[in-house]
Protein backbone atom coordinates (compact mmCIF):
# COMPACT_ATOMS: atom_id res chain seq x y z
CA UNK A 1 0.00 0.00 0.00
CA UNK A 2 1.77 3.16 -0.90
CA UNK A 3 1.83 6.16 1.48
CA UNK A 4 -0.90 8.33 -0.61
CA UNK A 5 -2.60 5.11 -0.49
CA UNK A 6 -2.61 4.60 3.10
CA UNK A 7 -3.95 8.21 3.66
CA UNK A 8 -6.72 8.12 1.64
CA UNK A 9 -7.53 5.08 3.44
CA UNK A 10 -7.48 6.61 6.49
CA UNK A 11 -9.28 9.76 5.47
CA UNK A 12 -12.28 7.69 3.44
CA UNK A 13 -12.44 5.48 6.81
CA UNK A 14 -16.10 5.10 8.32
CA UNK A 15 -17.38 8.63 9.57
CA UNK A 16 -17.98 7.06 13.21
CA UNK A 17 -14.73 6.28 14.01
CA UNK A 18 -13.86 6.95 18.37
CA UNK A 19 -11.41 10.26 19.04
CA UNK A 20 -9.00 7.53 20.08
CA UNK A 21 -8.84 5.94 16.88
CA UNK A 22 -8.59 9.57 14.87
CA UNK A 23 -5.92 10.67 17.72
CA UNK A 24 -3.80 7.59 16.85
CA UNK A 25 -4.04 8.63 12.77
CA UNK A 26 -2.45 11.94 13.30
CA UNK A 27 1.29 10.70 13.51
CA UNK A 28 0.67 8.80 10.19
CA UNK A 29 -1.20 11.63 9.00
CA UNK A 30 1.53 13.79 9.63
CA UNK A 31 4.49 11.47 8.76
CA UNK A 32 2.99 11.49 4.96
CA UNK A 33 2.59 15.29 4.96
CA UNK A 34 6.51 15.62 6.07
CA UNK A 35 7.33 13.34 3.07
CA UNK A 36 5.45 14.28 1.12
CA UNK A 37 6.66 17.66 1.37
CA UNK A 38 10.55 16.87 1.22
CA UNK A 39 9.67 14.83 -1.61
CA UNK A 40 7.99 18.67 -3.53
CA UNK A 41 11.00 20.51 -1.90
CA UNK A 42 14.00 17.47 -3.86
CA UNK A 43 11.97 17.77 -7.22
CA UNK A 44 11.28 21.86 -6.79
CA UNK A 45 15.67 22.13 -5.67
CA UNK A 46 16.41 19.90 -8.88
CA UNK A 47 14.61 21.33 -11.36
CA UNK A 48 15.94 24.97 -10.50
CA UNK A 49 19.58 23.63 -10.38
CA UNK A 50 19.12 22.25 -13.59
CA UNK A 51 18.20 25.59 -14.72
CA UNK A 52 21.24 27.42 -13.03
CA UNK A 53 23.65 24.68 -14.09
CA UNK A 54 22.55 25.54 -17.70
CA UNK A 55 22.66 29.42 -17.33
CA UNK A 56 26.30 28.61 -15.24
CA UNK A 57 27.49 26.69 -17.95
CA UNK A 58 26.70 29.53 -20.74
CA UNK A 59 27.45 32.04 -18.89
CA UNK A 60 31.23 30.51 -18.23
CA UNK A 61 31.33 30.03 -22.14
CA UNK A 62 30.51 33.55 -22.47
CA UNK A 63 33.29 34.75 -20.25
CA UNK A 64 36.00 31.71 -22.15
CA UNK A 65 35.03 33.96 -25.46
CA UNK A 66 35.72 37.53 -23.94
CA UNK A 67 39.36 36.32 -22.63
CA UNK A 68 39.96 34.97 -26.09
CA UNK A 69 38.94 38.72 -27.67
CA UNK A 70 41.33 39.99 -24.39
CA UNK A 71 43.98 38.00 -25.60
CA UNK A 72 43.19 39.39 -29.12
CA UNK A 73 42.82 42.47 -28.13
CA UNK A 74 46.30 42.41 -25.78
CA UNK A 75 48.38 41.04 -29.26
CA UNK A 76 46.92 43.84 -31.22
CA UNK A 77 48.03 46.49 -28.73
CA UNK A 78 51.83 45.00 -28.64
CA UNK A 79 51.63 44.72 -32.34
CA UNK A 80 50.80 48.48 -32.43
CA UNK A 81 53.55 49.35 -30.02
CA UNK A 82 55.73 47.14 -32.00
CA UNK A 83 55.88 50.41 -34.99
CA UNK A 84 57.83 52.28 -32.59
CA UNK A 85 60.08 49.71 -30.75
CA UNK A 86 60.94 46.47 -31.01
CA UNK A 87 58.54 43.64 -30.78
CA UNK A 88 60.36 42.06 -28.19
CA UNK A 89 60.30 45.32 -25.91
CA UNK A 90 56.24 46.21 -27.08
CA UNK A 91 56.09 42.65 -25.35
CA UNK A 92 57.90 43.10 -22.20
CA UNK A 93 56.40 46.34 -21.62
CA UNK A 94 52.51 45.14 -21.94
CA UNK A 95 54.38 41.95 -19.85
CA UNK A 96 55.27 44.56 -16.93
CA UNK A 97 52.23 46.61 -17.10
CA UNK A 98 49.80 43.53 -15.95
CA UNK A 99 52.08 42.51 -13.57
CA UNK A 100 52.01 45.84 -12.13
CA UNK A 101 48.09 45.30 -12.53
CA UNK A 102 48.14 42.02 -10.58
CA UNK A 103 50.67 43.02 -7.93
CA UNK A 104 47.93 45.61 -6.89
CA UNK A 105 44.88 43.43 -7.26
CA UNK A 106 46.44 40.96 -5.07
CA UNK A 107 47.64 43.35 -2.76
CA UNK A 108 43.78 45.03 -2.49
CA UNK A 109 42.73 41.44 -2.50
CA UNK A 110 44.91 40.52 0.87
CA UNK A 111 44.03 43.51 2.90
CA UNK A 112 40.12 42.28 1.97
CA UNK A 113 40.76 39.27 3.16
CA UNK A 114 42.88 40.09 6.25
CA UNK A 115 39.85 42.63 7.55
CA UNK A 116 37.52 39.99 7.34
CA UNK A 117 39.73 37.43 9.74
CA UNK A 118 38.81 35.90 11.75
CA UNK A 119 35.86 34.06 10.12
CA UNK A 120 34.32 33.09 13.21
CA UNK A 121 30.78 34.58 13.65
CA UNK A 122 31.27 36.21 16.74
CA UNK A 123 27.80 37.92 17.20
CA UNK A 124 25.74 34.79 16.53
CA UNK A 125 28.18 32.63 18.90
CA UNK A 126 27.36 35.48 21.68
CA UNK A 127 23.95 35.48 21.16
CA UNK A 128 23.13 31.41 21.08
CA UNK A 129 25.71 31.84 24.52
CA UNK A 130 23.02 34.59 25.85
CA UNK A 131 20.24 32.35 24.95
CA UNK A 132 21.44 29.14 26.38
CA UNK A 133 22.03 31.35 29.70
CA UNK A 134 18.90 32.27 29.28
CA UNK A 135 16.73 28.97 28.71
CA UNK A 136 18.63 27.85 31.93
CA UNK A 137 17.93 30.80 34.21
CA UNK A 138 21.57 31.98 34.67
CA UNK A 139 22.57 35.78 34.51
CA UNK A 140 20.46 38.36 32.96
CA UNK A 141 18.51 39.37 30.11
CA UNK A 142 20.44 42.71 28.97
CA UNK A 143 17.72 45.58 28.53
CA UNK A 144 18.44 45.81 24.90
CA UNK A 145 17.21 42.23 23.93
CA UNK A 146 14.30 42.60 25.70
CA UNK A 147 11.33 42.86 22.64
CA UNK A 148 12.62 41.02 19.67
CA UNK A 149 16.26 40.59 18.32
CA UNK A 150 17.12 43.21 15.74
Amino acid sequence: MTESTRADSIHHAKKSRSLFGLIADIPTLVTDLVKGEIALLKQELIAKAKVFGLGAGLIVGALLFLFLMLLCLIGAGIAALSLVMPLWLAALLVAVLFLLIAAGLGLLGYRQIKKGLPVLPKQTIDSVKSDIKAVKGVGRIPRSDVGGRR
